[in-house]
């Protein structure tokens, strides 16, 4: 869990800029949030899940929440320094795959908000479609939707998350809550 710390706290200032920041709250409760976060995943309720590259260091996280009546919602964070490299898509679509495949789902939701326009093309290149406004906050953002069953488990078709120096830690490694 250090790890994951180090993570959210080395790329606070990163995030803050693009999404509301978390507030030192939750960076001085970051041990008992994250076990509760296990709980929740051990009830099936969420899945949360790392990108970690070969030196073992956080790149990113990816989460799904509200689990329930095969839908999920999608949160995610990616590090400053890997941001723009198809880091967060090419993941994106693994988990994506991996709902579908391991979990069951049959729909993903994400809000972004209406100036995080890298969020939106990650979303978009991931198979994502804008279905209405979302409310992040108080600030004005876009829900988006993915329907799983054109994903390519649904078609037995494999893929993998890009760069031979990073590997998703999608099955043991998982962490805890991001885009909420």
């Amino acid at each position: 869990m250090l790890a994951l710390e180090a993570f959210e706290l080395a790329n606070r200032a990163y995030f803050a800029a693009s999404i509301s920041d978390r507030g030192n709250e939750f960076y001085g409760q970051f041990t008992e949030r994250h076990s509760a976060l296990l709980i929740e995943q051990e009830a099936g309720s969420g899945a949360f899940y790392v990108l970690v590259d070969e030196d073992g260091s956080v790149l990113g996280r990816f989460n799904l929440y509200e689990i329930k009546d095969g839908t999920a919602e999608l949160g995610y964070r990616v590090a400053q320094h890997v941001a723009g490299r198809g880091v967060a898509t090419a993941t994106v679509r693994e988990l994506c795959r991996l709902a579908s495949a391991r979990g069951g789902l049959r729909e993903l939701r994400a809000a972004t908000a209406r100036e995080n326009v890298a969020c939106q093309k990650v979303l978009t290149k991931a198979g994502f479609v804008p279905i209405g406004p979302a409310d992040l906050g108080g600030k004005p953002g876009t829900l988006y939707q993915r329907d799983l069953s054109d994903s390519p488990a649904a078609h037995g078709q494999q893929m993998s998350a890009r760069g031979d120096q990073r590997r998703v830690a999608l099955d043991g490694s998982r962490a805890s809550d991001s885009g909420r």
